[in-house]
């Protein structure tokens, strides 16, 4: 048993090894094609950005937001009641993801971001081109193409109108500007971990769930949730799973169904790429408990109201969608070179999700294989209420801090789940990356799958190790590099 233990963590450290030896080897590749022919439009390949050694008046706060998570991370995850550690979970990532937001400082880290050439606030100001809502979708189509008259800045071009329109609305309530909106993108998307936090718990338990917590907070995909619009995009993503979650396991089928279908209908109009949701919403149906099909027409019924509206009022996505493909090879991504793209893009998911996710996945992928191998039934487990016991029932002695890591063993069957879901995350992302449609970008592109394979790093022991490592690889891009989003 013991010997088996080893094994496991020697093969752990080995994916993670691997993983970073596979983005070594695509930041060597790109510098290389950068250097030759300028193709990758990326100056620190395979990430979006360019190198700049900095700190800023975020640094101290995202250590000191570091240290408290790796320190009392776990322990307080197993031993907080449900109800305190989910707020406990979006505070804490709020403020990790402003810490190393303002890395960059204020203005550049969260008040300039949605504002350069490229993004959603280029129609807002100086000249509104939204100031009639219903005459600009109409007119949306007419405005994607390169060669169109006033075309739009690449990010109105490349998303559906409800991207653009959330900041249309916050700037009509009075919270216009960049700083606005990257605070929204900031606290709306660090709900995510919340939404994932629960969804965990109704498909694979408490314990699993509260084992991932931490690192649902400490990730390193917060360097790009803030103050990237992807990063609210994820969350919407992210609440529609968990309500459908809560639906197909029986808490209140018919409003979390209809709730959930109204949400995917608006993510599906927040980003074209984000329709690949459905796969894990597959998953999410599957691991549901009988009769898991019950809340289907409510979602169904959801799910045709953000369409009908947007329809009713002039915009075609499909025909957008059309033109979308269209824009996207007149531009950049008619030239970056798939053949570096469909590997580096994997590289750039490492460096979202840390090496305590990519080894948790291994583990994930593992249970599956053993799940093909010998076929079992997947049920959701009833989710336990209340707190989760203590690792020991007798409080350790001061000072002794190993039995406080042992986290709460999850009940049996539980793990199978979890992987089912983990798993599917990384099959959705995958088919993204084989469309050819996210030659690189996707640190922040691909943020709405990363958040799903998040939870898989609850399979690994010593939480605390893994920790150290996902907050550092965070802190050194955030130092080390001047990223693009």
């Amino acid at each position: 048993m013991l010997g088996d233990r080893h094994r496991d963590v020697r093969r752990d450290l080995s994916a993670a090894l691997a993983a970073a030896l596979l983005v070594l080897t695509a930041a060597v590749v790109g510098a290389v094609i950068q250097h030759r022919d300028g193709t990758l439009f990326v100056s620190a390949a395979p990430l979006y950005g360019h190198w700049g050694p900095h700190v800023g008046p975020g640094t101290a706060a995202a250590i000191a937001v570091a240290v408290a998570v790796v320190a009392y991370g776990p322990l307080l995850a197993a031993r907080l009641s449900w109800r305190r550690l989910l707020p406990a979970v979006w505070g804490t990532a709020t403020v990790w993801t402003f810490s190393l937001a303002l890395i960059d400082g204020w203005e550049r880290g969260v008040a300039r971001r949605l504002t350069t050439r490229y993004e959603y606030l280029q129609v807002i100001s100086p000249v509104d081109r939204f100031h009639d809502i219903p005459a600009a979708l109409r007119d949306f189509t007419h405005h994607i193409l390169l060669h169109s008259p006033d075309h739009w800045p690449p990010h109105i071009a490349g998303h559906p109108p409800a991207a653009t329109l959330t900041f249309v609305l916050l700037d009509r309530i009075g919270l216009g500007g960049g700083a606005w909106a990257g605070v929204w993108c900031v606290t709306v998307g660090a709900t995510a971990a919340v939404a994932v936090l629960v969804t965990v718990r109704a498909l694979a338990g408490e314990a699993l769930a509260r084992r991932a917590a931490p690192f649902l907070v400490l990730a390193p995909a917060a360097v790009w949730m803030g103050t990237s619009a992807d990063g609210y995009f994820a969350a919407v993503a992210a609440w529609a799973l968990a309500l459908l979650a809560l639906a197909v396991t029986g808490h209140r089928p018919r409003t979390t169904g209809l709730a959930s279908g109204l949400l995917l209908g608006l993510t599906a109009y927040l980003s074209y790429g984000l329709t690949l949701i459905a796969v894990i919403a597959c998953a999410v149906l599957l691991l549901g408990t009988r009769p898991r099909l019950r809340p289907l027409p409510y979602t169904l019924a959801g799910l045709t109201v953000v369409p009908l509206v947007f329809t009713l009022l002039g915009f075609n996505w499909w025909e957008a969608y059309r033109l979308l493909v269209t824009r996207y090879y007149e531009g950049a991504g008619g030239i970056r070179p798939y053949g570096y793209w469909v590997w580096a893009n994997l590289a750039c998911t490492v460096l979202i999700v840390g090496p305590a996710t990519v080894a948790g996945l291994r583990r994930a992928g593992a249970a599956v294989l053993r799940m093909a191998a010998a076929p079992v039934r997947v049920r959701a487990a009833p989710a336990p209420q209340g707190r989760i016991p203590a690792p020991d029932p007798t409080p350790p002695a001061r000072g002794t801090t190993a039995r406080r890591e042992k986290a709460t063993l999850p009940a049996a069957g539980s793990a199978p789940r979890l992987a089912v879901l983990v798993i599917t995350a990384l099959l959705a992302l995958l088919v993204a990356d084989l469309s050819g449609m996210s030659k690189a970008e996707t640190e922040r592109i691909w943020l709405p799958f990363a958040m799903w394979m998040l939870p898989a790093a609850a399979f690994l022991p010593r939480p605390r190790a893994w920790l150290v490592a996902q907050a550092a690889l965070a802190l050194l891009l955030n130092h080390l590099l001047l990223t693009g989003w």
